[in-house]
């Protein structure tokens, strides 16, 4: 009977480590004021190390992108596309291709240029892939809404 007891227990607890989520990856959002009619969004992405995410520059055929989508508003206008950093490019075998990702941590950045009044906030959506030497996650979507005082 205690055998029993401890099989079960042991798959039970096996199973409960195996179907954990993995979440490499964790962002982070900030925005700074430039002047009364300018903003600068800041999209930070903390990266497990092991991992990576790819640049909003992968060419078709190769792995999801990050990309950011802003939520349309009357009180801003996006000025010009979302920069980053210059990213690390390796060919994968995975892809057959060379891509360009980011370790560690990436802070991607957003000009805005504010119309007149107040802005509560600064809303949108994101979507990576997360990958390592042996296995890509499924690509990930999240909301975000980054405040903006007056």
């Amino acid at each position: 009977m205690k055998r029993i007891i401890l099989l079960i227990s042991m798959l039970a607890i096996g199973s409960a480590v195996f179907a954990q989520i993995e979440k490499p990856v964790k962002w982070s959002y900030a925005a700074k004021k430039v002047s009364n009619t300018e903003a600068v969004i800041f999209l930070r992405a903390t990266i497990q190390p092991g991992w990576h995410i790819y640049s909003q520059n992968v060419k078709d055929g190769g792995p999801i992108k990050t990309t950011f989508t802003f939520t349309p508003s009357k009180d801003y206008t996006l000025v010009g596309k979302t920069a980053e950093p210059v990213p690390v490019t390796k060919y994968e075998e995975a892809f057959k291709m060379d891509v360009s990702y980011f370790e560690n941590t990436v802070t991607f950045q957003q000009k805005i240029k504010l119309k007149a009044g107040g802005l509560a906030a600064i809303k949108g959506q994101l979507e990576f892939m997360t990958c390592n030497d042996h296995k890509c996650l499924p690509p990930e979507d999240i909301d975000f809404s980054i405040p903006l005082g007056k």
